[in-house]
């Protein structure tokens, strides 16, 4: 509301110098033209006071957040000013006392009901007593009767235009509004389901704690059973590093909060070896000056994880399975992008996944990406997709980095 109120001051401004050229302009057609003997000294003081309120109020409201009585205090002046201008050109005689009308549009498009109705009062007041005490027409090349049609037209013209154009602004802001609530509304649903799947994970860690346990002493009793042979010794030290993997991911998981925030960063060169590990049939071709040794938010390793395993997933269905990587620091921030030699995407209906458990994999659960999207939201970062050229997609993301890490 409060920005919404001083953009409103901002719209009254802009009227009110529009308010301003307009008079201006009325008197002068008025007087030189049509031949009327206006009184110059009330009406042009009017114009100058107009002015002189609008521009302190320009100088005031940048940065401000008036209160509703704050808003109504200046339409107030407007009300104020326009029964002044009104009531020294013809009353109740003047077509443009239909003026008043806008202001209680404006308003109502802005302002609380009950400001809204005070707002009302004060224009019907205004006008009764522009009608009550207003100083007759005199002079002119019109009769009475020509000079009010005339005016009614000139009347018609400029509300429309003052209708047409800020009823178009608010429509598109009531639609940007509304754009801003579906996107909230999408982030809360999202995040309530990730709050209700970390603590489900936790609870589900403590159960696997002791399955891993049993599983690392049996590796150990096949290990001691196995003899010479490379090839077994080998895959035993591949599921040990496998099981040493989960089972710093149970802990984590079943860690508090506040042991989960003050985590160490991890480096880059960790999560590709740990990534290697878990998916080693797959060729990782990654840039020559990749920043292996900086350390990074735990989440954005989880983020990379996320993408590669993706484009590695991708790769395989199609029998291709390499990814290249690029990744690097430019201006203080981190860019990635992973590229897939997968069966690509359709550009017109691509979009990345923000909800939980929405998965374009048939097998997929639909957590990865849409936890990914909530580290860059957090993070202050950007993602995206495109298209590769020839075959398969590029996945790319961008996150602001603290001097500390840049320097790490």
């Amino acid at each position: 509301m409060e920005h919404r109120d001083t953009s409103f001051l901002r719209t009254l401004c802009s009227l009110r110098w529009l308010a301003c050229a307009g008079q201006a302009a009325t008197i002068l057609v008025a007087t030189y033209l049509l031949g009327l003997k206006l009184p110059q000294v009330p009406l042009w003081a009017g114009v100058f006071v107009l002015a002189l309120f609008n521009l302190y109020v320009q100088l005031r409201v940048h940065g401000s957040n008036p209160a509703p009585v704050t808003a109504f205090g200046h339409i107030l002046v407007d009300v104020t000013v326009l029964t002044w201008m009104v009531g020294w050109s013809g009353g109740i005689a003047n077509p443009f006392g239909s003026l008043f009308l806008i202001l209680i549009a404006l308003a109502a498009l802005a302002l609380p009901l009950r400001w809204t109705h005070a707002v009302a009062a004060a224009c019907v007041a205004g006008y009764a007593l522009s009608a009550v005490f207003g100083l007759p027409l005199q002079g002119g090349i019109f009769d009475s009767m020509s000079l009010h049609l005339w005016g009614a037209a000139a009347n018609f013209l400029l509300s429309s235009v003052v209708v047409l154009v800020f009823s178009t602004r608010l429509a598109a802001a009531l639609r940007e509004r509304e754009n801003q609530l579906a996107l909230l509304r999408e982030r809360f649903v999202r995040n309530e389901g990730i709050v209700a799947l970390a603590t489900h994970a936790a609870s589900v860690a403590h159960e696997l704690n002791t399955p891993l346990a049993t599983m690392t002493l049996l590796a150990d009793d096949i290990d001691e059973q196995c003899g010479d042979s490379p090839e077994l010794r080998e895959d035993i030290e591949t599921l040990r590093g496998l099981l040493v993997q989960c089972r710093e991911r149970v802990l984590a998981l079943a860690a508090p909060a506040e042991t989960a925030r003050s985590r160490a960063n991890v480096s880059i060169g960790h999560v590709l070896e740990q990534w290697r590990l878990v998916r080693p049939t797959v060729e990782l071709r990654r840039n020559a000056d990749a920043p292996l040794q900086l350390k990074l938010d735990p989440g954005i390793g989880h983020l990379l994880q996320v993408l590669l395993n993706n484009a590695a997933d991708a790769g395989e269905r199609s029998d291709r399975p390499v990814i290249d990587l690029d990744i690097h620091v430019r201006d203080g921030q981190l860019y990635g992008e992973v590229r897939d030699y997968g069966p690509g995407f359709n550009a017109k209906a691509a979009a990345l996944p923000g909800t939980l458990f929405n998965s374009g994999k048939t097998d997929g659960m639909g957590v990865g990406l849409a936890l990914s999207h909530a580290t860059i939201e957090r993070l202050k970062g950007e993602l995206w997709m495109r298209p590769a050229e020839g075959q398969g997609a590029r996945v790319g993301f961008r996150l602001p980095l603290d001097p500390t890490e840049t320097t790490a």
